[in-house]
């Protein structure tokens, strides 16, 4: 960890998740812990728009527009160009980056993740399939193709399109799992519409049965308290449920608040509380790992 000006350590590098890089529109590069790597984050909503409300949400919707598709070729120039900058050698050389260890300085993958739900723009096929094009161009067979969701569009069109693009660029899907109950689920992810947690667990199941999916769930209090013991076992059964209807679980990431959220009444578990759900999802879904992610350490 370097120090700046005023003597101060600087935070990890790992710690800058800022979605905006240069003037660009979709793409920003941020170096994350859970890759151990260089992340090319792709935005496909800069217009914040999104079908949840999560309590936890760190970001300010209160501007919001209509964006029903996006400019591929521009999404195309702005991946090749941070694929340029990385692999030069320049990238490392901006202050945002300059204090990268070696160790991270490796492009590990390209994630659709953003200011809202990448999947339910139209075109989000032709998005990957861009990435897709981009990462051959650039010979990187190596870099992952992630896309980041919350499950409530994986029965969609678009998805469906997606997939077979994915399965063949080394793609990987990572999905919101926060709740047991639908009580629980409407409560903290504040679904728009009629989507319903049962939605939620026949899509999850319906994309895993074809490819290992990855499961991010976020752990917190909430008015001060920690998740309901029954709330948590309630959790472990959907675990449970997905595979025993031939899911494929890759790894759970346990997650607790890392930036400010968007209620002022939730606030991140402590390490110990987060551990002990963790032990819990290792008793009751043997077999599958689990990887915990404390506050105040984002990436």
């Amino acid at each position: 960890m370097g120090k700046d000006d005023t003597g101060r350590a600087n935070p990890p590098v790992t710690s800058d998740h800022r979605r905006q890089w240069r003037r660009f529109r979709y793409v920003y590069p941020v170096i994350s812990r859970r890759s151990k790597g260089l992340s090319i984050g792709v935005n496909l909503n800069p217009d914040k728009s999104c079908n949840f409300g999560c309590v936890y949400c760190q970001i300010n919707r209160r501007i919001r527009r209509d964006l029903d598709h996006a400019d591929i070729d521009v999404l195309a120039e702005e991946l090749s160009s941070v694929m340029r900058e990385a692999t030069s050698g320049r990238l490392w050389k901006e202050p945002r980056f300059a204090e990268t260890p070696a160790k991270l300085r490796r492009i590990n993958d390209i994630a659709f993740s953003g200011d809202g739900e990448p999947t339910c723009l139209p075109d989000f096929d032709r998005a990957v399939l861009t990435a897709a094009d981009v990462k051959d161009a650039n010979e990187a067979a190596d870099v992952k193709i992630v896309v980041i969701t919350n499950a409530t569009m994986l029965d969609s069109p678009q998805v469906r399109r997606a997939l077979p693009v994915l399965d063949s660029h080394n793609g990987e899907i990572w999905t919101k799992l926060d709740a047991g109950t639908e009580e629980f689920f409407r409560r903290i992810n504040r679904p728009a519409g009629d989507v319903t947690l049962r939605r939620i667990i026949e899509n999850i199941t319906l994309v895993a049965a074809g490819r290992p999916v990855v499961i991010q769930s976020l752990f917190f209090r909430l008015d001060g308290a920690s998740p309901p013991e029954r709330e948590v076992a309630a959790y472990c059964r959907r675990l449970r449920e997905i595979i025993a209807a031939g899911g494929q679980i890759k790894l759970v990431q346990a997650h607790t608040v890392a930036r400010p959220p968007a209620e002022p009444n939730v606030s991140a578990l402590s390490n110990d509380d987060l551990d002990a759900i963790a032990d819990k999802i290792r008793s009751a879904v043997p077999g599958v790992p689990v990887e915990t992610y404390y506050g105040g350490n984002a990436g």
